[in-house]
């Protein structure tokens, strides 16, 4: 797709103005984000990258808007996985739930920036060295292996370590571990302190740059297009602030959810290594079509999420009917065995009396 500069300044005006809509109406004021609020604002930015797409179809091309898709569900569903750092990110750094919010917005545009500068890397990369396929697809089928390792193994973390980058960046950065509501930088004795709200969103930001490492090559694998790779991280990550406190009490239900990532970039590892094949060489490699990969793409995703939740009902119908059996074991429930001691206690006190 043949992308003007005009058109590359209009998008990038047009998602500055989404952006500021977006924090001027819903994120501005420091608030509990209720689950009616985080439901329509999901839905409002689910339905303006609908809308993009759409607008790639009739004044582009089916083939530009396909990979505008089929990139932005990878983009989202790799999206969901961050959110379970993002999880314990607010609970080491004891966020007040009135400021996740602030915190979300400031550090997904951090990671915004960041990805367009590894998205332009890419580009570069690949428009240059064809042996770059092999390396993400090499990479995305590693990646794949190791979260179903993972998985297999049950590894869930229970804490977040801070990177080396996050640690010198709290070295060198004089800052005050007391929250001072939005404010990012407060002056103590005349000197020039950042507060936990700066130094949470530094950290949003870095990690979600260090989960872009995977993700960049997986929607590299879907489209060589720059202008469809920025755009579909962009329209996934600036609904990620609602959909964290949307699905933020489903995410430990969705426990299959590793399992399927890791068949999502195991199959565009593939999808790359075959199209390194048919650049580099004179083999009659055959190349997976974008509807293909678009139907494995949610295929995937909805055979995890029934199976995820299926798995998690299961469960929990397990453990009651284990607490039940072991009240049945026990005998009598302690509450029950509380309230019949006060009762005799009572009928001894009046006996006495």
């Amino acid at each position: 797709m043949n992308v003007s500069t005009t058109m590359w300044v209009l998008t990038v005006g047009g998602l500055c103005v989404l952006i500021a809509a977006d924090f001027f109406i819903g994120g501005r004021k420091p608030h509990d984000v209720s689950i009616k609020e985080a439901g329509i604002w999901s839905a409002v930015w689910i339905a303006l990258a609908t809308v993009f797409g759409v607008g790639l179809l009739l004044w582009g091309d089916a083939q530009a808007s396909g990979e505008f898709f089929a990139g932005y569900v990878t983009e989202k569903s790799l999206s969901v996985d961050n959110l379970f750092v993002f999880v314990l990110i607010m609970a080491k750094f004891a966020v007040p739930s009135i400021y996740q919010q602030r915190v979300l917005m400031i550090g997904v545009l951090i990671a915004l920036v960041l990805r367009a500068v590894f998205i332009a890397l890419g580009a570069a990369a690949i428009n240059s060295f064809a042996w770059v396929f092999f390396l993400f697809g090499a990479f995305l089928i590693w990646t794949a292996w190791k979260l179903i390792q993972e998985a297999r193994a049950g590894e869930q973390e229970e804490d977040w370590e801070e990177g080396r980058l996050m640690k010198a960046v709290e070295r060198r950065l004089p800052s005050t571990d007391q929250w001072h509501g939005t404010k990012m930088f407060v002056r103590e004795n005349g000197k020039r302190l950042a507060t936990p709200m700066l130094i949470v969103m530094l950290a949003i930001g870095i990690t979600d740059l260090l989960f872009a490492v995977d993700s960049i090559p997986a929607i590299f694998g879907l489209t060589q297009d720059p202008y469809i790779v920025f755009t579909a991280n962009a329209f996934a990550l600036m609904g990620l602030r609602q959909l964290y406190f949307l699905i933020v009490g489903l995410l430990k239900k969705l426990v299959h959810l590793s399992y399927g990532l890791s068949v999502i970039l195991a199959f565009i590892g593939v999808k790359l290594v075959l199209h390194g094949l048919h650049e580099t060489t004179s083999l009659d490699v055959p190349e997976i079509s974008l509807p293909v990969s678009l139907g494995v793409i949610f295929g995937v995703l909805l055979i995890t999420t029934i199976t995820s939740l299926t798995a998690s009902k299961r469960a929990e119908r397990e453990e009651a009917e284990k607490a039940a059996a072991e009240t049945a074991a026990n005998g009598t429930p302690a509450g029950a065995d509380a309230a019949r001691t006060e009762t005799d206690g009572g009928e001894r006190a009046d006996v006495q009396s």
